[in-house]
């Protein structure tokens, strides 16, 4: 696992080496172990690359980066791992290639020699690389099917530059720091911005299952090496007991691909679904305890699950290490943390993420997650509100209108409170009861409540249920909700969820690898219908159906959490002060198009507990962090 960075000059102009010098610099807590630069300039092509490595695989100097083969011709950067590189590594020397390591990366570049761009169809793993042809002048960036490590890119009028992280982008050439005004509106009303957008309107993210070549004639548009599998009206419906059977095998068989290191390897534990099912795997894998990591928060029992946790690590005989947390943890912790994410970002989960990424790096330098099991097997609450609305809607007219709606109206309402989180999902229901099921998905994945619509002043449209409709047109049209799936599959796992863990592992220099998202498992979960998936108003039935027998019996059916933080009673009480300094009527009125007075509005409700909205309270929060920081920076 590494950091990459790169300069490419279409002009000629020499590369700026204390500029590399700085992206390195910039990236040290994502390879501890190593570093180094590659330069190569010719008359009208310039390219210069950085990496810094954790070392995972081959830990010896020859895995050193930037990689160069052996006759100086062939160059690559490259992040992540290939779990599959032995039998790549087979299929080359079968064609009379010579491998001289044991590591991954020359797995990866030989590859690339070889085929080409055909080579990244091959690759069963999770990477983002630039590969480059000294001879020919040219190469391509890539980044692996599901997103899950990050590349970003920002072009110029002569170039473009690229590298692992925002803030390792900044400071990467002289491209425009303007601010993307659709992509924050996106921001706001979502929560993320969708790729290939970022925060800023020359930067971009590759989108996952991308390459983009590029040559002395420019960087060209990417293109797509993959394509989500999706379940189509014509395919078969699948057995049940035989979707769960093939289930368990294809994620045992993910779960061993991903323990191949030659450093410590443990596992993220929340004492929910999938964490366990991982544990599950790698316990029965594993000849010594595996060691199990798990937060949990000391002043808010609401939210901490370490209980649960700590019932699965005695299941399956781990090595658990449990940290219960207070606000003060969080209040520490997060100035750094906003300081680190190098754009605006509302996912307040990012913060126990870390910490409990702090806490597994100590002991070990992987870390299986239990990510994307919600989007391949319908684990949201958005996902059962399909069903809850319609059970809704059979109420008589006159009792919903005349008394629920009207008591869930006057209710306090919070994430602390079983009955006023109920309320509060009640009244997300209500945001949308449009026939259309992409319409009720946009609506509920929403973090910008109805009420809170007039802070934007714009009238760019909210187009997310015509976006899902169109990506996933070629799925069952009489399957909604499976397209859905796949739609979150691709967008939101992508630039929310897997960024997350990104960051906030790489922050501690620990690699976390996703067995959910191997691609036998994710083509698995596609072909199942979601009448499998979600049934009588249950989450993640054929999946929890397929390991009854083997987790803990209060597992499968107890209410999904996670990793969460609560946010939502820090900023009542403990981040008021933080936030009032921060979120000024100065900072919000420099965008242009938000309205203080109605921050004002939503931050009183909030903490009156009239409404929730503490996941818009965070993005702001973080945006105007982002604003005052990327103010002080730009010269």
């Amino acid at each position: 696992m590494c950091g990459i960075a790169g300069i490419v000059n279409f002009d000629g102009r020499p590369i700026d080496r204390a500029c590399l010098s700085r992206a390195v610099a910039s990236m040290g807590h994502r390879g501890p172990d190593d570093c180094g630069t590659w330069i190569d300039e010719q008359d009208a092509f310039a390219i210069g690359v950085a990496a810094t490595r954790l070392a995972i695989l081959d830990r010896s100097s020859a895995g050193h980066q930037p990689m160069v083969s052996p006759d100086g011709r062939h160059t690559i950067v490259f992040n992540g791992l290939i779990y599959n590189y032995r039998e790549i590594a087979d299929e080359l020397r079968s064609i009379g290639v010579t491998l001289r390591t044991s590591c991954d990366t020359e797995v990866v570049l030989a590859a690339c020699t070889t085929w080409g761009t055909d080579a990244l169809r091959r690759f069963n793993g999770m990477f983002a690389f630039a590969y480059f042809d000294r001879s020919a002048s040219r190469g391509f960036i890539a980044r692996d099917r599901f997103g899950i490590k990050p590349l970003l890119f920002a072009t110029e009028s002569d170039g473009f530059v690229f590298a692992s992280e925002m803030r390792t982008l900044a400071t990467l050439g002289h491209w425009s720091r303007d601010i993307h005004q659709f992509a924050l509106v996106q921001y706001l009303r979502r929560g993320f911005v969708s790729h290939p957008d970022t925060i800023y309107e020359s930067a971009h993210r590759l989108p996952p299952a991308s390459y983009a070549t590029f040559d002395q004639n420019g960087l060209a548009n990417p293109q797509t090496f993959y394509t989500v599998p999706v379940r189509r009206a014509s395919d078969p419906i699948p057995d049940p007991r035989e979707s769960s059977a093939r289930i368990r095998r294809l994620i045992r068989e993910g779960v061993a691909r991903r323990r191949v290191a030659d450093v410590p390897i443990g596992a993220f534990l929340s004492g929910g679904v999938d964490s366990s099912i991982v544990v599950s795997h790698l316990a029965e894998l594993s000849s010594q305890p595996v060691k199990t990591f798990s937060i949990g928060w000391a002043d808010e029992s609401a939210y901490d699950e370490t209980a649960f946790a700590e019932q699965a690590a005695r299941a399956f005989g781990t090595d658990h290490t449990s940290l219960r947390c207070r606000a003060s943890d969080v209040l520490e912790l997060l100035p750094r943390m906003l300081d680190h994410l190098g754009e605006p970002f509302f996912d307040s989960s990012i913060l126990p993420t870390a910490l409990v990424s702090q806490l597994a790096r100590q002991h070990v330098t992987v870390a299986l997650s239990g990510d994307g099991a919600d989007e391949l097997f319908g684990g949201y609450w958005r996902y059962v509100a399909h069903d809850a609305l319609r059970s809704y809607e059979r109420i008589p007219r006159l009792v919903r209108r005349g008394l629920i709606e009207r008591l869930a109206r006057h209710v306090r309402i919070g994430k602390g409170s079983l009955v006023q989180d109920r309320v509060r999902q009640l009244r997300k229901l209500l945001r949308c009861a449009d026939d259309n099921p992409f319409a009720r998905h946009a609506a509920w994945s929403r973090i910008l409540d109805p009420e809170a619509n007039d802070l934007i002043e714009s009238s760019i449209p909210d187009d997310l249920h015509e976006h899902v409709a169109a990506v996933t047109c070629n799925a069952d049209p009489a399957d909604p909700l499976n397209r859905i799936l796949a739609y979150d599959l691709q967008y939101s796992l992508a630039d929310d969820m897997l960024q997350k863990v990104d960051l906030a592992s790489m922050y501690h220099s620990l690699e976390v690898r996703v067995p959910f998202l191997d691609p036998d498992v994710v083509a698995c979960a596609m072909s199942i219908p979601s009448t499998q998936k979600i049934h009588a108003g249950c989450t993640k039935t054929v999946l929890k159906n397929a390991y009854r027998n083997i987790l803990p019996d209060d597992i499968p059916d107890r209410s999904k959490k996670g990793f969460e933080v609560p946010i939502g009673e820090f900023l009542r009480h403990d981040l008021r002060d933080m936030f009032c300094d921060l979120v000024t009527r100065q900072t919000i009125e420099s965008f242009n198009i938000l309205r203080y007075n109605v921050v004002e509005r939503i931050y009183a409700d909030h903490c009156a507990r009239r409404a929730e909205h503490a996941d818009l309270l965070f993005a702001l929060l973080s945006l105007c962090w982002w604003k005052s920081r990327s103010d002080d920076t730009i010269v």
